[in-house]
């Protein structure tokens, strides 16, 4: 028997035990079930409360006695009480969303609402955009339907004129974090763009959605907000609505990862290691994991096989660890000449420029393209602009290192953490 958990297919990756622990004071219980063990699990009613995801949200329904009017309205349930064994649904998605949408003062009375599926989510999010007086609402669906708001995927291209967009499906979720179900160019009057998902924090959608210099609002925020009124729920109480930005911004620093770009020999590999001794990530150096996986050094790639076969072995190392959490990823020089390096390492990270002073740069024996001070010069001209570009964060680094005295390190770490934590509460909650 649980007291309180969640139930779901796939929860290798939920963030709600660590948000619901930091909301109640009890063990939150993270329980997978494939959809041959829901009807036993709902049958015995061993639990006091449970909150439902994919993709149980509407097949939990049979089993209670009772819904709220949300769920009702809804037909989906995401929390489950049991009191004295009569069990009662409700839907906190549809309060978690609004509290979203108010949170960033969007507003969507008389615009036009497209949501992407048609799921439990999909429901709640429709829901609210009703709720706020939306105009029109349609449902992107791969499933036809008469109902003329709902639409197929195909269909879209006669409604590139809505307001609002809101992808309720996994398109886009770890581990297919490449996945999206649109292009954004297309809406050109679109003004924001919500993503229910939460991992990656910026799926490839909320990119696109930044780089138009559209409201781009991930799915955390919405995750928090129903966790604490779902746990209002469980234990009866009333939690103060501060608690959900307090823990969102904490999750989002906790989660982010902090990616260290720059010329060769600026100081990432041993700012990235100093960083360790300040936050509770792990570090990475793309560099050392291409020799230790390959076998080979940088050198012997370049000169057996040529740049293309080195930076093909960067952008796969880098696909990979860029949809990790709670690491300082130290990238090679050259990482930025792939926009797609970057998107990736962006969907989890904040990218950090170390940028340090030419006359202060050398030249490195096994960096092929860096093993002259001509050769210094011509990359740092050639990418100096590409650092500035892709930093969120450009922070000095001219110490020499045997002259970094502990007070300096503390200083450069200050700097970074400062800044890092800055843009968390700035940019990303």
């Amino acid at each position: 028997m649980i007291e309180y958990g969640l139930i779901g297919e796939k929860l290798g990756h939920s963030f709600s035990k660590i948000i619901h622990e930091q909301l109640a004071d009890y063990t939150y219980t993270l329980c997978p079930l494939e959809k041959d063990q829901l009807h036993d699990f709902m049958t015995k009613r061993e639990f006091k409360a449970i909150n439902v995801t994919i993709p149980y949200k509407k097949d939990v329904i049979p089993y209670l006695d009772e819904l709220d009017e949300s769920a009702k309205q809804i037909g989906a349930v995401n929390t489950i009480v049991n009191r004295n064994g009569k069990l009662t649904g409700y839907n906190t998605d549809f309060t978690g969303f609004l509290y979203s949408v108010k949170s960033h003062y969007v507003d969507f009375e008389g615009k036009e609402v497209l949501i992407l599926g048609n799921g439990g989510a999909a429901q709640a999010v429709k829901a609210v955009a009703h709720h706020l007086n939306a105009e029109r609402v349609y449902i992107a669906s791969q499933k036809g339907d008469s109902d003329p708001d709902i639409l197929f995927y195909e269909e879209l291209s006669d409604h590139y004129d809505v307001d609002i967009i809101i992808n309720a499906t996994p398109c886009g979720m770890y581990p297919n974090c490449d996945d999206t179900l649109l292009d954004l160019r297309n809406f050109s009057a679109c003004q924001a763009v919500f993503d229910v998902i939460y991992n990656p924090l910026k799926t490839r959608l909320l990119q696109q959605a930044e780089e138009m210099g559209i409201i781009a609002v991930n799915g955390l925020e919405m995750l928090v907000a129903q966790a604490k009124y779902a746990v209002e729920h469980f234990l009866d109480v009333e939690i103060d609505d501060s608690r959900i930005g307090e823990i969102q911004r904490a999750l989002t620093e906790d989660l982010c990862n902090i990616v260290l770009i720059g010329m060769p020999s600026s100081g990432k590999t041993l700012t990235g290691r100093a960083l360790q001794k300040y936050v509770d990530k792990t570090f990475v150096d793309t560099d050392a994991l291409i020799v230790e996986r390959s076998g080979m050094e940088i050198r012997e790639m370049f000169e057996q096989f040529g740049e293309s076969y080195f930076r093909k072995w960067e952008s796969d190392v880098i696909a990979e660890l860029a949809k990790g959490n709670r690491q300082i990823i130290a990238t090679g020089g050259g990482a930025i000449k792939n926009p797609e390096n970057m998107r990736h390492l962006k969907q989890n990270g904040i990218v950090v420029f170390i940028d340090r002073d030419l006359d202060k740069l050398v030249s490195t024996h096994d960096r092929p393209l860096s093993s002259s001070k001509d050769a210094v010069t011509q990359l740092y001209k050639q990418r100096y602009p590409l650092y500035l570009s892709y930093g969120d964060l450009r922070i000095e680094n001219n110490y020499e290192e045997e002259e970094l005295r502990r007070e300096d390190m503390d200083q450069l770490m200050g700097e970074i953490l400062e800044g890092y934590r800055a843009i968390i509460g700035n940019q990303w909650t």
